[in-house]
C-alpha cells in the first residue's frame, strides 16, 4: 500500500466518526415536540445576595455553616463592637454635656432679662430725679430773678440737673447693654440646643452602627459559601458570606431572532435537566431581552455564537421550589422548551410535569 495513503487512513476514519457523531447528535438535538415549540440550552440560576459588613472592622463570629437554610432576619455573623461601644459612651457623654450647656444658657437668658428689668428700674429712678432737679432749677431761676435766692444756689441746681441727666443716660445705656446681653444669651442657648440635637443624632447613628454590626439574612435562602472567617479584618463593604435565594430560581437561555419575537411573557416552559432527564419542571417566561446580544460560550457551539440571540428567563413556581427545596441546585445545565402556540398540547414526554 502506498505509504502516503496509509498515513491518511486514521485521519479519514476519525473524520468519518466525527461526521457520523455530529449527524447523530444533530438528529437527537433537533428531535423535539415539533412545530409550535422552540428550545434553548441554559443553566439553572437563582438570586444571589452577598452579605457584607457596612463598616470596617474585625469579624467576631460566624453564626451559620455553609449549606444552612436561613430565614429573613436571622443573625448570620457578628462584627467586633468594642470600638463602637467606646464611641457611643463618648457620644452619650457629649450629649449630657450639651444638655447641661442648654440649661446653663437658658439660666443666663433669665439672668440677663432680670438685668434688663433692674436697668429699666434705674432709668425710671434717674428720670424721676432729673424731673425733680429740673423743677428745683425752675424755682431757683425765678427766685434768683426776684432776688430771693443767690446765684450760687442757681448754679448748684443747674449742675444738679446736668448730673441727673447724665445718670439717666447712663441708666438707659445699661438697659441697651442688658438687652444686647439677652440677645447673646439667647443665641448661645440656640447653639446649645443645636449641639444637643447633634449629640442625639450622633448617638442614634452609633446605635444604628451597633445594630448593623450584627449581620442578618435579608431574605430566606441558603448559605452558599463563606467568604470570611472569625478574626479577619474587613474594609467597609467587605463580603462575609454569599446567600442564594432558592425561592427565586430560573433558567436563562437564548433564542434566535426568528422566534424570540413570538415569545410572550407568561408563556409556558418545560425544563429538562441533564442531571435528571426523567423529571419535567414547569416554568413561565418572565423576561425576554429587548435587544439582541451574542450568545455566551457556555451555551451554544462556536459557529452559533456568531449569531445574535435574545436572552430569555423562565422562572420556576415558588410553591414548587418550596416543595423540593432540599433538592434545588443552581448551575445545572439543561434544555428549556417554550410553547409558542398555547392551543397545542404538550407531547407525552413533556406533559407529566412536576406539581407543587
Amino acid at each position: 500500500m502506498n505509504p502516503t495513503v496509509k498515513k491518511w487512513i486514521p485521519a479519514a476514519i476519525a473524520l468519518a466518526l466525527a461526521v457520523g457523531g455530529y449527524t447523530y447528535w444533530a438528529g437527537q438535538h433537533n428531535a423535539g415536540p415539533g412545530a409550535g415549540f422552540v428550545s434553548g440550552n441554559g443553566r439553572i440560576e437563582a438570586t444571589e445576595v452577598d452579605v457584607a459588613t457596612k463598616l470596617p472592622g474585625r469579624v467576631q463570629a460566624i453564626l451559620v455553616d455553609e449549606g444552612a437554610f436561613v430565614q429573613a432576619g436571622q443573625p448570620l455573623a457578628r462584627m467586633d463592637i468594642v470600638s463602637l461601644r467606646a464611641q457611643r459612651e463618648e457620644a452619650a457623654a457629649r450629649q449630657a454635656q450639651a444638655r447641661t450647656a442648654v440649661d446653663t444658657a437658658r439660666a443666663q437668658v433669665a439672668l440677663r432679662e432680670s438685668d434688663i428689668r433692674s436697668a429699666e428700674a434705674q432709668v425710671a429712678a434717674r428720670a424721676a430725679e432729673l424731673d425733680a432737679a429740673q423743677r428745683r432749677l425752675a424755682r431757683s431761676t425765678t427766685l434768683e430773678k426776684e432776688g430771693a435766692s443767690s446765684g450760687q444756689e442757681l448754679d448748684d441746681d443747674r449742675a444738679r440737673v446736668r448730673s441727673q441727666q447724665a445718670a439717666l443716660d447712663a441708666a438707659k445705656a445699661q438697659v441697651a447693654a442688658a438687652q444686647a446681653a439677652v440677645t447673646a444669651a439667647k443665641a448661645q442657648a440656640t447653639g446649645s440646643v443645636a449641639s444637643t440635637d447633634a449629640a442625639v443624632a450622633t448617638v442614634a447613628r452609633i446605635d444604628a452602627d451597633l445594630q448593623d454590626a450584627q449581620l442578618v439574612a435579608p431574605r430566606d435562602g441558603r448559605v452558599q459559601f463563606l467568604v470570611a472567617q472569625p478574626g479577619e479584618v474587613l474594609g467597609a463593604g467587605g463580603k462575609v458570606l454569599n446567600l442564594v435565594d432558592l425561592s427565586d430560581v430560573y433558567m436563562s437561555f437564548f433564542l434566535p431572532e426568528t422566534v424570540a419575537g413570538r415569545v410572550p411573557l407568561g408563556a409556558e416552559v418545560r425544563i429538562v435537566l441533564d442531571a435528571a432527564p426523567q423529571l419535567v419542571i414547569p416554568a413561565q417566561v418572565s423576561f425576554v431581552a429587548s435587544t439582541a446580544q451574542f450568545t455566551p460560550k457556555t451555551v451554544e457551539t462556536a459557529s452559533e455564537r456568531q449569531k445574535l440571540m435574545f436572552r430569555v428567563k423562565a422562572r420556576i413556581d415558588r410553591a414548587l421550589l418550596a416543595k423540593y427545596l432540599e433538592q434545588v441546585k443552581t448551575g445545572l445545565p439543561g434544555v428549556a422548551w417554550v410553547r409558542l402556540d398555547a392551543a397545542q398540547p404538550w407531547p407525552a414526554s413533556l406533559a407529566n410535569a412536576l406539581q407543587p
